[in-house]
């Protein structure tokens, strides 16, 4: 049935992934996570969390910009979240 019509082109806010890239004891990752949460929890959308010490490519790639945020893999943000900014790049 997807693709008889172009409504049904967007992705659902259900089948997209966000993923937090965070590492213990990170104050910014806690706020980055709040937000998060939240958004994905107000549009269903799955999440993830991935722990940078626990992950040599992760930690090599991100090291400098913890908390990073990707959604579909591809990066969103680092640092500070945005919370209009996110709910906008998954309702797209």
């Amino acid at each position: 049935m997807a693709g008889m019509s172009p409504l049904f082109r967007r992705k659902s806010p259900r089948d997209r992934l966000v993923t937090l890239i965070r590492k213990p004891g990170c104050h910014l990752c806690d706020d980055a996570q709040v937000v998060v949460e939240k958004v994905c929890g107000d549009l269903g959308v799955p999440w993830e969390q991935k722990d940078i010490t626990e992950d040599r490519e992760l930690h090599d790639q991100f090291w400098e910009q913890i908390p990073v945020v990707l959604v579909d893999g591809r990066q969103h943000t680092f640092w500070r979240v945005n919370e209009d900014r996110l709910r906008k790049a998954l309702t797209d």
